[in-house]
């Protein structure tokens, strides 16, 4: 049946129009399936004729277009790229005035574009929308959230968002065959290993240059071959020194394929900066030199003399006062 005419067909037989002057409906994820009653997180509203998705969200700011327009356009403009991929727009959004405490409840309305479309396909646009506002508290993308995006088999909900101090992407395998490609490896774990907040590095998507920095753009899945997950790890083994604490290397399944996934949780200050084997000087890969970087907003810097100097210098003082970092190699 089509949705619209159920709809329509439910207010003939009931009469129950909100206040409003839409129908409120709780779908579940069953094509067929229609039940009238108070809506769940995402539901239905037919206006005027124009059928809406509409999700409530609780959030734990007060995110009220009135006192807060900079936080609200902040979470606009995220989740418009997934919007637009989805041929959506979001409507409206109403913070219910009611439930003035934390959590804050949002109702948002999008309108979605419906030629070709199952009322599973507008189900998983109020699902996505969902999983990117959960992941949006704080108006921004932490690690934390895109971790567990990625984990939870959502890396298209990031298409269109910025890459940054704490995430890289990348479109194929880093080329293990060879030592540039396993230095390289070495050097983007090194990178977030030394900066302050760690960071994430996803093999199989795709990023571009945009006004500002870099954007993710689409997902490149890899082959299905688990594998490779040893060949990360003894590359890491043999070119990075210390290991750094804690990190994850895995494999997410998406369509067609999976990501490698290397998350580098922020490290212990006494265990920087971490040391590469190896170094690519003017394109060639030195597999006798050592490397030190570090991530400094979309890029990477290497880091000086001085600073290297005066971290030894640090630790030659801690020595001669008889101290040393706790979980030092001469620790009992």
């Amino acid at each position: 049946m089509d949705l619209k005419a159920a709809m329509h067909s439910i207010v003939d037989a009931f009469c129950e129009i909100p206040s409003e002057g839409g129908v409120l409906l709780e779908v579940s994820e069953d094509d067929d399936y229609f039940d009238e009653g108070s809506p769940g997180p995402i539901w239905f509203a037919m206006k005027s004729d124009t059928l809406f998705i509409g999700v409530t969200f609780n959030s734990n700011e007060f995110l009220s277009e009135k006192t807060e327009p900079d936080a609200v356009n902040a979470v606009r403009r995220a989740l418009e790229p997934f919007l637009t991929r989805h041929r959506a727009v979001l409507h409206r959004w109403t913070l219910d005035p009611v439930l003035a405490a934390d959590p804050f409840v949002i109702n948002i309305l999008l309108q979605p574009a419906l030629r070709g479309r199952t009322l599973q396909d507008l189900y998983e646009i109020g699902e996505g929308v969902l999983a990117l506002l959960a992941a949006l508290q704080g108006a921004t993308l932490t690690r934390e959230a895109t971790l567990d995006l990625l984990r939870a088999g959502r890396a298209e909900i990031l298409i269109g968002q910025p890459e940054g101090p704490w995430l890289d992407v990348k479109s194929a395998h880093y080329d293990l065959t060879r030592v540039g490609g396993k230095v390289s490896l070495a050097q983007s774990v090194a990178r977030f290993a030394n900066a302050e907040h760690g960071g994430i590095v996803v093999v199989g998507m795709k990023g571009k240059k945009v006004p500002g920095g870099e954007e993710i753009r689409e997902i490149c899945p890899l082959p299905d071959d688990r594998g490779v997950l040893r060949k990360y790890q003894s590359a890491l083994e043999n070119h990075l020194y210390p290991p750094p604490d804690y990190l994850d290397i895995e494999c997410v399944t998406v369509k067609e394929g999976i990501l490698i996934l290397l998350h580098v949780p922020p490290q212990p200050e006494e265990l920087k900066p971490f040391l590469v084997h190896g170094a690519v000087v003017e394109g060639a890969t030195e597999g006798a030199f050592i490397s030190i970087v570090r991530r400094r907003g979309e890029s990477s810097i290497p880091i000086t003399a001085p600073a290297i100097h005066a971290t030894l210098a640090a630790g030659r003082a801690l020595l001669r006062r008889g101290e040393l970092p706790t979980g030092s190699p001469a620790d009992p």
